[in-house]
């Protein structure tokens, strides 16, 4: 693991209007890590993630990527910076078809790549070729999941920023999409930062994970270690995710 990490929150604080959403958030995540944000609805996990990407920007602390202090940048720079977010609530594009969705993630400069990019996402979830001329609206809420984090892929990101990807999902698709992510961290070496309500799968598949309450983290550890942790284990893990 290199000293420096590839994306480092340092103090972090977010507000809406007066209200603090984030109050001094400190989070590493280092190259080639996958690692996991986990804690309540309305803990602030989501408004970490758009913080990263610049919007809202933060009012106090920082956001280093890749040794850049990219926390005043607009959220267009810091998508060239290759931060590639799929968004809570699968933000596709409904009225394009599932290819165009794909076109749009890719960058610019990386259309050379673009067919060889696409028949990876194709092999990687099958679905989405059987369905590629078909409008993002009419796919399942599993399909349009699997096309958000394709499309966040098209532009080869140096970091993948995942927001609740199994949120509303059945379980076996669930783990259909966290297999293809354990899979492109251990294969490509892709960097990966999740933020993720089932807590059970998300400590499983990290490397290391951090819990937030009320906007401010108060706990991290291993994956192993925080599954293992009794206050863990009844705030999150009780309830059948076993």
């Amino acid at each position: 693991m290199s000293s420096e990490p590839l994306l480092k929150v340092a103090g972090v604080e977010t507000y809406y209007g007066n209200i603090r959403a984030l109050a001094g958030v400190d989070v590493e995540v280092h190259k080639g890590e996958i690692v996991s944000l986990i804690g309540a609805n309305g803990a602030g996990k989501s408004t970490l993630m758009m913080t990263i990407c610049g919007s809202p920007q933060a009012r106090a602390g920082k956001v280093v990527f890749d040794g850049e202090d990219i926390t005043q940048l607009p959220t267009h720079l810091i998508a060239r910076r290759r931060i590639a977010q799929s968004p809570e609530g699968r933000r596709i594009f409904p009225r394009m078809t599932v290819m165009e969705n794909l076109q749009m993630g890719a960058g610019l400069d990386d259309l050379k790549y673009f067919k060889e990019d696409v028949e990876k996402i194709f092999t990687m979830f099958p679905r989405l070729k059987e369905r590629q001329s078909q409008r993002g609206g009419t796919l399942s809420g599993g399909e349009q999941q699997m096309l958000s984090i394709g499309r966040a892929l098209m532009s080869r990101p140096k970091l993948l920023l995942l927001d609740e990807p199994s949120l509303g999902l059945a379980p076996l698709i669930v783990k259909g999409i966290f297999e293809q992510i354990k899979r492109l961290n251990k294969e490509e070496g892709l960097t990966v930062f999740l933020v993720e309500q089932n807590a059970f799968a998300a400590l499983k598949l990290s490397d290391r994970a951090y819990v937030m309450v009320n906007g401010k983290v108060t706990m991290s550890g291993t994956g192993k270690q925080l599954l293992a942790d009794p206050s863990v284990r009844a705030a999150y893990l009780e309830g059948g995710h076993h």
